[in-house]
């Protein structure tokens, strides 16, 4: 190949150009899958009463997502290695539209699954791959300016998953909800199909760059208190729904512009953390996830009050929004030179943390109701506020 090759993995004639509408076309992918993947949320009470089962097990079509990408990703890094990275974008694009043209036509709980394990496959495998891409279509000098814009789908997503498809539920079904994410999905398709170059394979990451970045202190403190207070997030999260009908009573109108709060505070919170990160990393860790546990607490003591209820959702979202930036910010630092490797141990953590979040949240629901479930939540964040802050001497330098 042509080019020297660079310490990022790609040649240098690749990246003396910046392909900003491949850039925008991986964000439109990150909107596209992240709006799937929490679909659900929304919608819990129609399609459990559509498809004949409990919201509990409803709920696990999100655990089986997150269950999927987790193994997925780093298993597509790996054993896709040999093809170009352009068609394999693309057969996971195919795989966005193929599981959510499923789910819009499930006739039952297994089906819906099934297309559930589709999404986990193309989710897992486009955000291990993300980083690697964007450092191939823009000039190293760029490449902050890159990632912000392909982060960007997670805030538009975060945003818009919940009140959309809230509201396309209540005035639609809640199929149409997932048939406009296959719709989503064609254009990103084709969008990414006219912008994204060929990217011939350029030397592989291992199982064994996986391994070695858990041995670094600061990446294990930072998976854990994703374990912890991710967890706890989507025990909460998965059945928000449920929550606000069942606790504060809300109608349908009234949780969708909760969600839609929600989500505004997702995004502004996103800017928040970047900002705190950028001067300390540790601090914007602590602060997002003690954020987590403060409102869940008030939720599940609280929340009776519509007031308090749509207050603490909203903060709820701010906080959330901070912590994915603080932690991965956080990771980054520590994992130096084995950036691909620490974002495979990241994702893969995220995913498990959803998935068991999603099946404790479904137990609590089951036997205590939706309020129960954010005592829990509130306990898992604190414990993941407070590792960050007891571990103070736990260095970030790589090595």
């Amino acid at each position: 190949m042509d080019g020297v090759v660079t310490k990022s993995g790609a040649p240098t004639d690749e990246r003396n150009k910046a392909r900003w509408g491949a850039v925008v076309s991986l964000s439109l992918g990150v909107f596209g899958l992240v709006t799937a993947e929490f679909l659900p949320a929304s919608l819990l009470t129609p399609m459990s009463a559509d498809l004949g089962v409990s919201v509990g097990a409803a709920g696990q079509s999100v655990t089986t997502t997150a269950v999927v990408a987790a193994v997925a990703g780093p298993a597509i890094v790996v054993y896709t290695g040999r093809f170009d990275r352009r068609t394999v974008l693309l057969a996971l694009t195919g795989l966005l539209v193929v599981s959510s043209l499923m789910a819009g036509f499930a006739p039952n709980l297994p089906f819906l699954l099934a297309a559930r394990v589709l999404l986990g496959i193309a989710l897992g495998g486009f955000w291990a791959m993300s980083l690697a891409l964007a450092m191939r279509l823009v000039p190293a000098r760029l490449m902050p300016r890159a990632m912000a814009i392909v982060m960007s789908g997670v805030s538009i997503a975060t945003v818009c998953a919940a009140p959309v498809g809230a509201w396309i539920g209540a005035t639609l079904g809640w199929r149409y909800a997932f048939l406009l994410a296959a719709v989503v999905g064609v254009v990103t398709f084709i969008v990414q199909a006219l912008t994204v170059p060929s990217l011939p394979p350029i030397g592989t990451t291992g199982l064994g760059t996986i391994v070695r970045v858990l041995r670094r202190p600061a990446i294990r403190l930072g998976l854990a208190t994703i374990l912890l207070v991710v967890t706890g997030h989507f025990a909460g999260f998965t059945y928000i729904r449920p929550y606000l009908e069942q606790v504060p009573r809300f109608d349908v109108e009234m949780i969708t512009a909760i969600l839609l709060a929600f989500g505004i505070g997702g995004f502004f919170g996103n800017i928040a953390g970047g900002f705190l990160a950028e001067r300390n990393t540790r601090l914007s860790m602590t602060l997002a996830a003690a954020g987590i546990a403060a409102t869940a607490l008030l939720l599940a003591v609280a929340g009776v009050l519509p007031g308090i209820a749509a207050a603490a959702t909203a903060a709820w979202g701010f906080a959330f929004g901070a912590l994915p930036v603080s932690v991965q910010s956080f990771i980054s630092r520590a994992a130096g030179d084995e950036a691909e490797g620490a974002g495979a141990a990241t994702l893969t953590t995220f995913q498990i943390a959803i998935s068991t979040g999603a099946i404790l949240g479904g137990l609590i629901v089951e036997r205590q109701g939706p309020a129960g479930v954010f005592m829990f939540a509130a306990l898992a964040a604190l414990l993941g506020a407070s590792l960050v802050a007891v571990s103070r001497k736990v260095a970030l330098q790589p090595g």
